[in-house]
């Protein structure tokens, strides 16, 4: 077989290969999108979801999520979104929890049992165990009837028509209707309990918005020797040492309560050269610009985002209550703590 016509062959195989795959991937998402919708209808004549989430605002202790396998995985992750919203929740392994783990539940917890099949053998072998020390169970299984579905106090109904493995088999769109179903009941009990973006924020100290919103100028202003100050008398050469020095593009200018009157930048400088050919004779409040852009010390560092790019300025002075000068705050500064 010539080079040539193995390419040919091979381009022919690619482009089959791609045709199915793509008819393959869109069917499966059409049959999980279809069994979300049907999950959909299905709730506005169920009440037991509304059930569930009494229960779950109720529950003094914490919220206990329990699964084997495909649904384990589910439940790690319906655990971890009600306890990022606001409802305490951990994640226990049913095999281990008949090995001990059970002693992290509580007579205060609320448990929430994930088998589709409803027939689980770990799980109904400690669920008995949960019912009789006073726990509430809420199960989430694909068969009503199912011996789960019947040991518990609310039980969600998370069937599908069919999987979106070609099988039949693979748990496919029966793990998306009940991921979908634990991220609904997680946003409901976010709203009921009034959790805010600043609750969110301590949750995900880390990430983004916590960053934005739990991060104070105070917490990355420069301080002390760090901040480039002079009186308004000071000569310009010893101004541009302090510039030099401090290495922040600027100086304030302060007056004798140490409260911020001007500023000179390395700008401002630049502009001078051409006015000024002594520098050894000027006085840095004769050429400073006066009312300087002021932000406090315990405002969110991301509120002086919005105040640099209106001036089209690199740096602020932080005041304190009373007006005097205790910090200074570069754009850089905002950059390095991943405020913006």
């Amino acid at each position: 077989m010539s080079v040539t016509h193995e390419k040919t062959m091979l381009k022919a195989f690619d482009a089959t290969t791609a045709s199915r795959a793509l008819e393959l991937a869109r069917e499966a998402l059409q049959i999980e999108a279809d069994a979300l919708i049907a999950l959909h209808d299905r709730l506005a004549t169920d009440e037991s979801v509304g059930k569930a989430v009494s229960l779950l605002l109720a529950c003094k202790g914490r919220v206990v999520v329990s699964g084997i396998g495909k649904s384990g995985h589910i439940g790690r992750k319906i655990a971890a979104t009600l306890a990022s919203t606001g409802t305490p929740a951990l994640f226990v392994h049913p095999a281990e929890a008949a090995h001990g783990d059970l002693g992290m539940v509580t007579p205060d917890d609320a448990f929430i049992a994930i088998s589709y099949s409803g027939e689980s053998t770990e799980l109904m072998a400690i669920l008995p165990v949960v019912k009789r020390m006073g726990g509430v169970v809420i199960s989430m299984t694909g068969k009503p009837e199912s011996s789960l579905a019947r040991l518990s106090d609310v039980h969600l109904d998370v069937s599908v028509a069919k999987e979106a493995c070609p099988m039949n088999l693979a748990p496919t769109a029966s793990t998306t209707v009940t991921l979908a179903l634990g991220d609904a009941i997680a946003v409901a009990l976010l709203d009921l309990r009034g959790f805010k973006e600043e609750d969110f924020a301590r949750s995900h100290p880390g990430g983004a918005l916590g960053r934005r919103l739990l991060t104070h100028v105070r917490d990355i202003m420069r301080q002390g020797e760090a901040i480039p100050a002079v009186t308004v008398d000071t000569r310009l050469p010893e101004a541009l040492m302090q510039i030099t020095q401090k290495g922040m593009g600027m100086t304030a200018v302060v007056d004798a309560q140490y409260r911020p009157v001007g500023v000179f930048t390395d700008g401002d400088l630049r502009r001078l050269i051409d006015k000024v050919q002594d520098f050894s004779k000027v006085v840095i409040g004769d050429v400073m610009h006066a009312n300087p852009r002021t932000i406090g010390a315990g405002k969110l560092a991301v509120d002086a985002v919005p105040i640099m790019e209106e001036h089209r300025i690199n740096q602020m002075l932080v005041v304190d209550d009373d007006g005097k000068l205790v910090g200074a705050l570069h754009i850089h500064d905002l950059t390095r703590a991943k405020v913006i």
